[in-house]
C-alpha cells in the first residue's frame, strides 16, 4: 500500500519552523531564513554540558556565547567588531541542532560537523561576515572558547581544576566582577534579552 502524503512528509522533513514564521532548512540552510531572534530565542533554551551543572537555572549556550566574548576581549587587545560578533555566534547553529557535548560529537564523526558548518556559513553571511572566518580570528575565538570551558567546567560542572586545566587550557583569568555575572545561571528570559543587547551593541557600524 502506498504511503500517504503526510508520512513521506515526516521521514523526509529536513526543515524547522521556527518563530519568527521562518522555515530553515537544515541541509540546505539559506541566510534569508535566518532571524537573530530565532538564534537568541533558541540558544536561551538549549543547555551547556547536557544541563550537569550547578543553579535553579541552566547554563545557556547563550550566556556561554556572551562569557566567550567576554573572554575574547580581555585576550585580545582593540578586537575588532566583527571578530566580536562572530565569537557571539559561534555557537549560534545549536539554536536548530542542539549542543551536543564533545565526547558524543566525536561518536557520531563528521555528519555532525557538516550540518554545523552548512549552518555556521549561512549565518555568517546573514550578518555580514564571510562563511568561513580567516585562520587567525578562529584560533582566536577557540582560544577564548576553552577558557570560558575552563571556567564553566570548574565553576559549574564540578571538575577539579587539574582536570580542566588537561582538557581546556589554563584560567583565562576574568575579573571577580565578571566572573559573578556571567558564571551565575541566568533564566532563558534574561539570557535571550542580553543576548539580543549584545549582537545589537557588537553589530551596529
Amino acid at each position: 500500500m502506498a504511503k500517504s502524503k503526510f508520512s513521506t512528509d515526516v521521514e523526509t522533513r529536513a526543515w524547522q519552523r521556527m518563530l519568527s514564521g521562518r522555515r530553515l532548512d537544515l541541509l540546505d540552510p539559506s541566510p534569508l531564513d535566518i532571524e537573530v531572534a530565532d538564534i537568541a530565542h533558541g540558544l536561551a533554551r538549549v543547555a551547556r554540558w547536557n544541563g550537569q551543572t550547578h543553579g535553579a537555572n541552566i547554563f545557556s549556550v547563550a550566556q556561554h556565547t556572551l562569557l566567550v566574548e567576554a573572554v575574547l576581549r580581555q585576550q585580545v587587545s582593540r578586537v575588532d567588531n566583527r571578530v566580536r560578533l562572530a565569537a557571539l555566534l559561534h555557537d549560534a547553529p545549536e539554536y536548530v541542532i542542539g549542543d551536543m557535548i564533545s565526547p558524543f560529537k566525536a561518536v557520531i564523526g563528521g555528519a555532525y560537523k557538516i550540518v554545523e558548518n552548512r549552518l555556521l556559513g549561512a549565518i555568517h553571511t546573514r550578518f555580514g561576515l564571510p562563511p568561513v572566518l580567516a585562520a587567525e580570528v578562529t584560533k582566536q575565538i577557540k582560544t577564548a572558547d576553552m577558557g570560558a570551558a575552563y571556567l564553566e567546567a570548574t565553576r559549574l560542572a564540578g571538575f577539579k581544576e587539574t582536570e580542566a586545566k588537561r582538557l581546556f587550557g589554563k584560567d583565562p583569568g576574568l575579573s571577580a566582577t565578571a566572573e559573578e555575572d556571567f558564571l551565575t545561571p541566568w533564566s532563558a528570559g534574561k539570557a535571550e534579552k542580553r543576548f539580543l543587547e549584545r549582537f545589537t551593541a557588537v553589530a551596529t557600524p
